[in-house]
């Protein structure tokens, strides 16, 4: 074949586009493109066929500069150990490893440097860039996928944001919180990891009409971790890990009117709160299992009554007055007061209470007891309606009074 050497270098000047080219490299390789002549040979072939004998070597491309954008390559690994191809100044362009072929081509020429494009090529069996498909949650380790949940603080009073997906997010302050961002945003099957590494406790409060474990917040007690899985409508716990320094735990639960029954991991919880403004009387029936509750009446419920009860005719119920709190206990059928003696001296104070709701009322007839009415007063009310009043200034009837013996003393 005949050659022709360059008048300036005295180098044999290579054709322009040289179509193939296959060497072994025991060290790092700078190419030179085909026009600007190289007699040693590394020459930027439109096909390359590269054996490394050894692992941690780069293959140098040529300056980007001095060739046109779409001016390309196809690379394929020879050897037995990964292939580093950079650019001119040494950036990564792509990793091929053994037996892998990959397309590369210039995209920007402004630079030494330049800009490169990669595409990989299918050689026998083709395994797509572990780096190009890791998402949240997935983390690439060479040319494969792994599972990936980094630790992440939580900032009190935040909002878990979509891109937290699969993170685990670890709370070390005192008491604090943060909101669930809208589960129909996030979709079924969103998730994110929980742990209460601090010192007080930690609420995950709901959006909306959503709720976790059907409550409408959740509280983690320092230790206590979970995985919360959106489902599209609501959030659920799974692997709640409960405290064994700190057992009890709180259910808060929305109520405007009708019959709720309670699922077991709602009636687990020993401490409860009903909220929400009645419409009309609200009863919660729960398991009929032995156990010990504490609920407290948060409603705003006018002339409305909140009833405890199993469900089981028969089977004694309790009423809570609104802005009341009772300690309660289950025996599988019946709810009894869990406090009907004091021992040893002791005072009790009541709420104000109202004529629709006394503060100290009959368990059968929530709305007849005593109350205050306003300041140095106390009220009887009968059904809901005011009958006694007593003040400094003495006594006062509602309605029309029957004295079977008479009156003693005084005048009318």
């Amino acid at each position: 074949m005949t050659t022709y050497n360059s008048p300036f270098t005295g180098d044999v000047i290579q054709p322009t586009d040289v179509s193939y080219s296959a060497f072994s490299m025991s060290a790092d390789v700078v190419l030179a493109w085909p026009i600007n002549g190289n007699q040693t040979g590394d020459y930027a072939a439109r096909i390359m066929d590269i054996t490394p004998t050894a692992g941690g070597l780069s293959l140098y491309m040529p300056p980007a500069n001095q060739v046109s954008v779409g001016t390309d390559s196809l690379i394929t690994n020879k050897g037995g150990v990964s292939l580093q191809v950079v650019d001119y100044d040494g950036n990564a362009i792509v990793t091929i490893d053994p037996g892998k072929s990959w397309y590369i081509f210039v995209t920007d020429n402004t630079s030494e440097a330049g800009a490169w494009g990669q595409l990989a090529f299918g050689v026998g069996t083709s395994s797509p860039d572990a780096a190009s498909l890791a998402g949240l949650g997935i983390l690439a380790i060479g040319s494969t996928l792994n599972q990936s949940h980094p630790v992440t603080g939580i900032v009190n009073g935040s909002t878990i944001a979509a891109s937290d997906r699969s993170q685990t997010l670890a709370w070390s302050g005192g008491s604090g919180g943060a909101v669930l961002p809208s589960a129909a945003v996030l979709g079924n099957n969103w998730f994110f990891l929980i742990k209460n590494n601090g010192t007080g406790t930690f609420t995950l409060s709901c959006t909306g009409l959503n709720t976790i474990d059907k409550s409408i917040s959740k509280i983690f007690q320092p230790g206590e971790s979970a995985i919360v899985v959106s489902d599209g409508t609501q959030f659920i716990t799974i692997g709640y890990g409960q405290s064994a320094e700190f057992a009890f735990n709180l259910l808060v639960k929305p109520v405007t009117g009708g019959s709720y029954t309670l699922t077991a991991s709602e009636a687990q919880n020993t401490i409860q709160e009903y909220v929400g403004t009645l419409v009309s009387n609200v009863t919660v029936i729960y398991p009929p299992i032995v156990n010990l509750y504490v609920i407290s009446n948060q409603c705003v419920a006018g002339a409305f009554t909140l009833t405890i009860t199993t469900g089981i005719v028969g089977g004694a119920v309790a009423q809570i007055p609104p802005g009341g709190q009772a300690t309660l206990v289950c025996d599988g059928l019946n709810f009894f007061n869990a406090n009907t003696t004091q021992a040893g001296a002791t005072t009790v104070g009541l709420v104000d209470g109202s004529v629709t709701n006394p503060s100290l009322f009959f368990a059968n007839e929530a709305t007849t007891g005593v109350y205050r009415p306003g300041a140095g007063q106390w009220g009887v009310s009968i059904l809901g309606t005011n009958r006694v009043v007593v003040d400094s200034s003495g006594l006062g009837v509602s309605g029309t009074g029957n004295f079977t013996s008479g009156v003693l003393g005084g005048s009318f």
